[in-house]
């Protein structure tokens, strides 16, 4: 059996008010449960009540001397139904003998209520979204200072309610905040990573501490120039797409090689690919791992066209120059930075790889004074550069048998003792 009952002109805002409390099916809570207790004790009543009431039922969110079966009814059951229509207290000393309420179930059955007291509550914004309700089975009247009481414990529900909502809307700004500051920390790793992929650690914790990069000079480092021979031929029998996958599976093959030896790739140019060994912090042992990269970069190619043999395609061979001696190292530009390095030096590894021959590795003399002891090399005497005139060059073949643990393994110690008279680590 339904009743009809009256519904607030301002209904849908009336429940969209009560959903930013985020209070309707929610556990019991004793700064709740409280003031029901204090209602019932204040006007002597059996039984007290919070609900609040959505568009289709009213939920009670505190009881007293209800039993828990009482968890929500059907709004168009609820007496308060009536109640969130008006903004003050609804009195009704004998239900039974008003004609709104006379025939309603709970009244003329269990548990046959007699006298109902409710109060709305009434938000900030002037919406009704529950009540706070005493009642009793017998016919009673109450004082207008009772009456004022339960105004006033609406009022802290109300407060209760506000509280809450604060409470919610500070959590979602705080997960906003939390959500803002994860991407902020997510951008700045980002950021980080994209930096450490153009320039050396160093360099980068220097240029993200001092917004710039002092140029450094190195009193030695091994410079390489490596490109692959006939390039220009090669590329003329491949389409773009091909080429470049290519190029950056060698380039990416590179990269390994010279990372798992500390060596700092610099940039590539075309299909030219430029590497320093001794920055940005210097080592003794600069030469001996630019050499070793050279070898395992020929080695790798190597294994690459052999395969490439199988399948009937042309080698791409390179041609790898290195030199030794100082550079000048430092960042250019300001939006998109380079970690690059200048001097003679650079330009005579430039000429090591122009006059190598494809496959092979060309060293300086400086470079074979300081790598003679360790690897076999074979000796081309002076050759005349354009640029450069006559120049010590030679082929840089492998590690001498005694340094060959493995194919390119490297006993550090016994590398160090041999060339300079100490077991102290050089290759670090």
């Amino acid at each position: 059996m339904t009743f009809s009952i009256p519904i607030p002109d301002d209904d849908v805002k009336r429940v969209e008010a009560l959903d930013q409390y985020l209070i309707m099916n929610t556990e019991p809570e004793i700064s709740f449960d409280e003031i029901t207790e204090l209602a019932a004790e204040l006007l002597g009543c059996p039984v007290s009540y919070i609900e609040f009431m959505n568009e289709d039922k009213q939920f009670f969110k505190s009881k007293y001397g209800l039993s828990d079966e009482y968890i929500e009814t059907p709004r168009d059951m609820a007496i308060c139904a009536h109640t969130i229509c008006q903004n003050d207290l609804l009195l009704v000393p004998d239900l039974t003998k008003d004609d709104r309420f006379s025939e309603h179930p709970i009244v003329t059955g269990a548990p046959n209520i007699v006298f109902y007291a409710g109060m709305p509550l009434i938000t900030p914004s002037g919406h009704a979204i529950g009540t706070i309700c005493a009642v009793d089975f017998e016919t009673r009247e109450i004082s207008l200072n009772l009456q004022e009481s339960l105004r006033r414990l609406s009022n802290q529900v109300v407060s209760q309610l506000e509280l809450r909502r604060l409470l919610i809307e500070t959590k979602k700004v705080m997960a906003g905040q939390d959500e803002i500051n994860a991407q902020l920390t997510l951008e700045k790793s980002r950021s980080d990573q994209l930096l450490l992929n153009i320039l050396p650690t160093k360099v980068a914790e220097e240029l993200k501490d001092n917004g710039t990069v002092e140029p450094k000079f190195f009193s030695s480092a091994s410079v390489m120039f490596a490109d692959f021979s006939g390039f220009t031929k090669l590329s003329e029998t491949m389409d773009p797409k091909s080429l470049i996958e290519l190029l950056n599976k060698y380039f990416s093959a590179f990269d390994s090689i010279t990372m798992n030896h500390k060596v700092e790739k610099i940039k590539t140019i075309g299909d030219a690919y430029m590497c320093v060994s001794g920055l940005p912090e210097e080592s003794r042992g600069h030469a001996i791992r630019m050499c070793l990269v050279a070898l395992e970069i020929q080695q790798y190619l190597g294994r690459a066209n052999t395969q490439r043999e199988k399948l009937r395609m042309p080698p791409w061979d390179m041609r790898i120059g290195i030199h030794s001696g100082p550079v000048i190292a430092g960042v250019v530009g300001e939006r998109k930075f380079t970690y690059d390095v200048w001097g003679d030096s650079v330009n005579i590894a430039a000429v090591m790889g122009q006059y190598c021959e494809p496959g092979k590795v060309n060293i300086s003399g400086t470079t074979y004074q300081n790598v003679s002891a360790v690897f076999e090399i074979e000796k081309r005497g002076a050759v005349e550069s354009t640029k450069k005139g006559n120049l010590e060059m030679f082929f840089l073949n492998r590690l001498k048998p005694e340094f060959s643990a493995d194919q390119f393994g490297l006993k550090t110690n016994d590398l160090f003792e041999k060339t300079f008279g100490s077991r102290m680590k050089i290759y670090q």
